[in-house]
């Protein structure tokens, strides 16, 4: 499955979360020095998706039909039909249609993007503006896992989720880690953030999980509503596992054994859209 100067925060929350559309009101010049960063923080990773296709120097597809281990029903593709840059956004796009591909043949196509070998952090903030998609059996997730596994398989060598939202529940969204023993021996631990109004599906929302050696906070249009500095695995001490590299997914699955499948009432296609993702460490 799958936080600075208060006055700072408050100003850039009201920049980044407002409007229904993607935040490119003017010519985006990409020196990082124009992109504001919170107090106490540097930029050392982006993508405000400015360009006209999607930059595989920075992401790649996963292409599978395996189900995520959840039971998931889509096959991901890394066809333009899935995903695709449109108004200085990335377009994640699930689609209800009869696919058939190397590993099968599948009802729904969706896609998750990762940043494996080309961005892969150990701490930092992690800042990543989205629309998200609703209806039953929908499930986007914004997260991350290990780059190279240290402590074993899953979750002993753990799992961040910044955002998944089950898309029957619209106005919620949740953080969870995961860690503990190779499944079936893995735990998680985590909360949820509910609007008090609307739902993630209507506008633009800013998701933000900072990390340092013992502790991840959580916010939303930077309101912070949960931190954890608890977690182990079996095969090391403390703080691993979460003192190894992880590198950030993008995906939109479809069905599966959490948001169970799409029924009547699930409209398609669903479009994950996301404004930019930016990564920022701790400044010495």
């Amino acid at each position: 499955m799958k936080r600075l100067n208060f006055i700072l925060i408050f100003s850039l929350v009201i920049c980044v979360t407002s409007g229904s559309h993607c935040n490119k009101k003017n010519p985006v010049d990409n020196d990082d020095q124009i992109i504001p960063a919170p107090d106490g923080w540097k930029l050392v990773w982006h993508d405000e998706f400015d360009g006209t296709a999607i930059d595989l120097n920075k992401w790649s597809h996963e292409v599978n039909a395996q189900g995520g281990g959840n039971n998931e029903l889509q096959y991901y593709t890394d066809r333009p039909e899935n995903s695709y840059i449109e108004d200085g956004c990335l377009v994640i796009l699930a689609l209800k249609e009869h696919y058939t591909g190397p590993e099968g043949t599948r009802n729904y196509t969706s896609a998750r993007l990762r940043t494996l070998r080309k961005g892969d952090w150990k701490y930092g903030r992690f800042d990543i503006r989205a629309k998200l998609p609703y209806g039953k059996g929908i499930w986007p997730a914004i997260w991350m896992l290990p780059s190279e596994w240290k402590y074993g398989g899953w979750a002993a060598s753990g799992e961040i989720d910044i955002m998944e939202i089950l898309g029957h529940e619209p106005n919620k969204v949740h953080g969870t880690l995961h860690y503990g023993g190779q499944w079936p021996n893995n735990v998680y631990s985590g909360k949820s953030y509910s609007l008090s109004q609307g739902s993630f599906a209507d506008d633009f929302h800013l998701f933000t999980i900072e990390w340092d050696t013992t502790q991840f906070r959580w916010y939303v249009d930077g309101i912070f509503y949960q931190s954890q500095n608890k977690w182990h695995t079996s095969s090391a001490p403390y703080p691993a596992p979460f003192d190894q590299y992880f590198h950030l997914l993008l995906n939109v699955a479809v069905g599966g054994n959490w948001p169970g499948d799409p029924d009547n009432t699930t409209v398609f296609p669903q479009k994950m859209i996301v404004d930019y993702v930016r990564v920022f460490q701790r400044m010495k």
